[in-house]
């Protein structure tokens, strides 16, 4: 929030993502209680409005939230590892030219998220990091990488942990 100078987080706790195998994924209630324990802070929200709209991809859901919110200046965060296979999401094009995007370093996946499809296809967008408070105000396309400390936390290890 302070390094992108927001006044909220929105955290989206998906239904399921369409890329994955969703046959062990635990209960949407289950989630949403995960995260709410793991985001105690005033101004994140947690939400399950995906499955409130029945919108199972990205731009649709971005889609739905800009019209409903105009004058709102919104920006998509997502790990390093999601921009690695960004292309691989419906209208991922669509959704750089619809809203900023702030990239956030992740263990592993950072080293080769820039030279991603997506990432080589949006560099001529990024910006320094330095200017990362003015991204939520920039015109799409525009995204940044943030940088900084990583945690070894993912959903995916989290699931494995859990199974096994």
């Amino acid at each position: 929030m302070k390094r992108l100078d927001l006044d909220r987080v929105w955290w989206l706790v998906t239904p399921g993502n369409p890329l994955k195998d969703t046959r062990h994924l635990e209960s949407l209630d289950r989630r949403m209680a995960a995260v709410r324990a793991l985001a105690r802070h005033p101004r994140i929200d947690i939400s399950a409005i995906e499955a409130q709209i029945g919108t199972r991809y990205t731009y649709d859901t971005i889609a739905y939230i800009l019209a409903r919110c105009p004058g709102v200046h919104f920006t998509w965060i997502m790990g390093a590892d999601n921009l690695r296979s960004f292309h691989r999401w419906q209208r991922w094009r669509g959704i750089a030219y619809m809203i900023p995007i702030a990239v956030v370093d992740r263990l592993g996946p950072s080293l080769y998220a820039g030279a991603s499809v997506a990432g080589l296809a949006l560099r001529r967008f990024q910006i320094p990091e330095q200017d990362a408070r003015s991204l939520p105000l920039r015109a799409p396309p525009a995204w940044v990488f943030l940088h900084g400390l990583k945690s070894p936390l993912s959903s995916t290890a989290l699931r494995a942990q859990r199974e096994s």
